[in-house]
């Protein structure tokens, strides 16, 4: 089949996000004048290396957050974030902090997830989380469309699980890595493919 998104797919579901995938997920924890936040992103990824940087997309937008959500309302208020890296033991958890609620209401304590603190930055991480990277935001970038905005985020501060670290390389934990697919679907990382470039060999 071929379609324009413009002009609708005429499917039962949107196929864009189940086509765009594996995605990895950023467990974005927030603080702003309201408290603290915690809520996952699957359009995220890491996309340079000196300095790193990261990038996550909010879409859509709550009532009560003037024309976003309350990640993006927060960053805009404190100019940082924490993107907490998922295994699956946190599947369940990540998927709690998921639910739409009131601007406010700390979802770290309404999924019952373990809060740490950074240490580059005023922010909140995920105490379990595999790996947590700590950014300052870089900028925020209104992307098409109504609510939809792209942050960019240099990391700062990086924490790793000692169970993940090994031989000098970080190692996926014990109970996988967690990667969005389409719909309500979602992908265990348990093992990899190690494939030197040609000219690495």
């Amino acid at each position: 089949m071929f379609y324009r998104p413009s002009e609708g797919h005429g499917l039962a579901h949107n196929p864009f996000n189940a086509i765009v995938a594996p995605r990895p997920i950023g467990w974005i924890a927030t603080r702003g004048r309201m408290g603290d936040n915690l809520a996952p992103y699957s359009f995220f990824n890491a996309v340079a290396y000196t300095p790193p940087q990261v990038v996550f997309a909010s879409t859509s937008a709550k009532s009560d957050r003037e024309g976003t959500k309350d990640s993006m309302a927060n960053i805009r208020e404190s100019g940082v974030f924490a993107v907490n890296i998922v295994s699956g033991d946190l599947l369940a958890a990540m998927n709690e902090t998921s639910a739409a609620v009131a601007a406010g209401v700390d979802e770290f304590a309404l999924a019952g997830v373990e809060k740490a603190e950074c240490r580059a930055i005023d922010c909140p991480r995920v105490a379990r989380a595999p790996a947590t990277l700590e950014c300052r935001l870089v900028q925020i970038v209104p992307l098409l469309g109504a609510a939809n905005f792209l942050a960019v985020g240099e990391v700062v501060g990086v924490h790793i699980a000692d169970e993940c670290l090994k031989e000098g390389r970080f190692t996926l934990p014990p109970s996988g890595l967690m990667a969005r697919l389409g719909y309500q679907d979602y992908a265990v990382i348990r093992e990899g493919v190690r494939l030197a470039r040609p000219g690495e060999r």
